[in-house]
């Protein structure tokens, strides 16, 4: 092969990748022409927003996790930044310096006190803790204006100087000059280091083999240190800038749409790619604005947004590396829960606690109705509920190991429906449940589909992405006006014609009734054949499929059911609050009860209750935002401490009492031969085995 042609192979490959989002950018020149000055405005907005994909890029880079916190680690420095100009007066360069030395405290306290804790842990594990990280930070932002006895609001710099250009109508200010200025001479500056010095390998090797680096001498957790200290520190640039040309908003959430984009960027640069991330990034922005300034506001956004994220992630090879095949097979958020050992399992002991349990829950239950208030009866109702939510979110992440970050948007899928048909079309409420769990059903179906390749924390993201475009494209009604937003608290129909729903004690019982037809349905299909290749396709999902297992069709099935119960849950809560409200259904109320879960005990079906209650139980005894403050700060100790989970510890309780029965009764069970007393075990094991199996045999319960 001549020279030549060896360089035109080499320039079609170095092209390649810009390939995506160049086609994205002749799309909307052709289909949403902008006037140039819209046009500049956008490529300088995404421009801004590269900082945050880039740092994304290099936490993925550095350590192959996508970091839900990448937007927010920046908020509280920017936050800090805004305050100063608005309470103290300060200039703008001032602030820009106070808050770029916060945000690099911050990069270097978050790597060294949380992200380092989690060094040898799974990479999913990780990348679930930054939401806990996320909520964390958006606490932070919400608190710290109190410090200045202020209230969060929206706030926006001075100008740092009075200069300004017009570029087709659009009029660029300062702020706007400083920020075509500043994040080009940073990018540059990033690039030539990653791709140009040691530490650019550096980085490179931790992340493929941080156990081989470590053996070379690479300063492994020095560099993680570094990598969040830059990636805080462009967060921090991307919001500071943004904040003085169109305002800074309030703590967390305010950065999800930011966190949107840059994922998109970086799906579209495949990871790595840091030039085509800014490419992409840019691309993007201009796109948002173009839809922006043709449909008069962007509903249409978080859509488009979440259909380039999905095409990108469909179209690139999926677990390829030893990475990703060790993330999609390791699950430690999910360790499954043992049942009660079959040598225990008749013993009187062990059958009168399970007895006390449920007579002492039922009657808890059951007495509720008749001492707590009427406030009280509909806060416990909605717990209930969101708790079936989390029996479907056991069922999909925990069991069949499917992380997904959009239940809510199933369960808003349901309740619309329910909206839609009963109040509409005047169906029963009892069959409008049923076609809003259908609902259900349908939506987390198509969103399994994607799931077929797409596996562990993209999972993660497609499903955040696409709660985003339902929050935003479907739920709002900006399009499709066919949801009822009208009240009926006072005239709740029905069910079957006959069964009242005007009270808060009858609207209990049905909350109930829907929780423990979830409990009994998931418990029904946890100890099936169908239960049992969930959990072989969580633990090792290509081993499970060459054992002839047709995993396609089980995680379908796991979408189909998981999604019918939280549409189920969603048609019984729009029912209960008498109106459908799309806050009940927003992307943060998905990651919310998505932590909730994980503090209750992702695969422990008790532990969906108690991450209900956990949840909606701080919302209730603490004022905002020190609920958002308990539920992050406890996500993060239960990741640290005990990563299955509330439910999980009580499982290990319940399991050493069982040992120290065993113990007792002389009776040898090996499944809890790890929690007894070694020495008693032996001294148990030197007697004649078929008089211990005997003694247990001849106990009735």
């Amino acid at each position: 092969m001549t020279a030549g042609g060896q360089g035109s192979m080499d320039w079609r490959h170095s092209a390649s990748p810009y390939l995506a989002p160049a086609v994205l950018l002749v799309a909307q020149l052709v289909l949403l022409p902008v006037p140039l000055g819209t046009f500049v405005a956008g490529a300088l907005a995404g421009l801004v927003g590269s900082l945050a994909a880039v740092g994304l890029a290099l936490v993925w880079r550095a350590s192959r996790v996508i970091n839900f916190a990448a937007g927010d680690l920046g908020i509280v420095p920017a936050t800090l930044a805004v305050l100063l100009a608005d309470q103290w007066g300060w200039n703008y360069w001032a602030c820009a310096a106070a808050g770029l030395a916060a945000a690099v405290v911050l990069g270097v306290a978050v790597e060294g006190l949380i992200i380092r804790r989690f060094f040898d842990a799974p990479r999913v594990l990780i990348t679930v803790a930054t939401i806990g990280l996320a909520q964390l930070l958006g606490f932070g932002a919400l608190i710290l204006p109190r410090a200045w006895g202020a209230s969060p609001s929206v706030r926006s710099l001075p100008e740092p100087f009075g200069m300004s250009i017009e570029i087709g109508g659009t009029v660029f200010d300062g702020s706007d000059l400083v920020a075509l200025f500043v994040v080009p001479l940073l990018l540059i500056g990033l690039v030539l280091v990653l791709n140009r010095t040691a530490l650019g390998v550096a980085i490179r090797a931790s992340a493929d083999r941080s156990s081989r680096a470590l053996t070379l001498g690479i300063p492994v957790k020095r560099l993680q240190s570094l990598i969040w200290t830059l990636a805080t520190v462009g967060a921090f640039v991307a919001l500071f800038l943004t904040a003085g040309t169109g305002g800074l908003g309030v703590g967390y959430g305010t950065s999800l749409g930011l966190l949107l984009r840059a994922i998109a960027a970086l799906v579209l640069g495949r990871m790595t790619h840091v030039g085509v991330i800014v490419f992409s990034s840019v691309v993007l922005g201009v796109l948002e604005l173009a839809v922006r300034f043709q449909t008069g506001d962007g509903a249409l956004v978080a859509p488009l947004l979440a259909a380039i994220i999905i095409g990108a992630l469909l179209l690139r090879r999926m677990g390829v590396t030893r990475a990703d095949r060790d993330d999609t097979s390791s699950w430690r958020l999910a360790s499954d829960v043992r049942p009660v050992p079959a040598e225990l399992a008749r013993r009187w002991e062990v059958t009168a606690a399970r007895l006390g349990l449920v007579s002492l829950g039922v009657t808890a239950l059951a007495v509720c109705p008749f001492v707590l208030s009427t406030g009280a009866m509909l806060k416990l109702g909605a717990v209930l509920i969101i708790a079936s939510v989390g029996v479907s979110l056991v069922i999909l992440s925990g069991w069949a190991g499917q992380l997904s970050l959009g239940q809510m948007a199933f369960a808003g899928m349901g309740g619309a429906v329910f909206a839609w048909a009963n109040q509409t079309h005047a169906v029963d409420p009892a069959l409008a449940i049923c076609m809003g769990a259908g609902a259900g059903a349908v939506a987390a179906v198509v969103v399994g589909l994607p799931a077929l390749r797409i596996r562990g924390v993209y999972l993660a993201v497609t499903t955040l992405a696409l709660a985003v475009a339902c929050s935003n494209g479907v739920f709002d009604n900006g399009y499709f006006d066919w949801i009822p937003t009208g009240s009926f608290a006072g005239h709740r129909p029905a069910l079957l014609g006959r069964i009242p729903m005007d009270t808060p004690a009858e609207l209990y019982l049905l909350a109930l009734g829907l929780l423990v037809v979830s409990l009994l349905a998931a418990t029904a299909l946890r100890r099936s054949r169908s239960g049992r290749v969930l959990i072989a396709i969580r633990e090792n999902e290509d081993a499970t499929r060459a054992y002839g297992v047709a995993v396609t069709q089980a995680k379908l099935a796991a979408f189909a059911v998981s999604g019918a119960i939280a549409g189920a849950a969603g048609a019984v809560f729009t029912l209960h609050q008498g109106a459908f409200k799309q806050a009940l259904f927003l992307p943060e109320e998905s990651v919310a009860t998505f932590i909730g879960v994980v503090l209750g005990g992702l695969a422990s079906l008790p532990g969906a209750v108690i991450g209900a209650f956990i949840l909606r139980g701080s919302g209730w005894l603490l004022p905002a935002p020190w609920n958002l403050f308990a539920t992050a700060a406890g996500a993060l100790f239960v990741l640290l401490v005990m990563p299955d989970g509330v439910g999980g510890a009580l499982v290990r309780f319940r399991d050493l009492m069982l040992s120290n029965l065993a113990r007792r009764r002389g009776i040898i069970v090996p499944s809890l031969s790890d929690l007894g007393d070694p020495e008693v075990l032996t001294d148990a094991s030197a007697g004649p085995a078929d008089e211990s199996v005997d003694e247990s045999a001849e106990v009735s319960p």
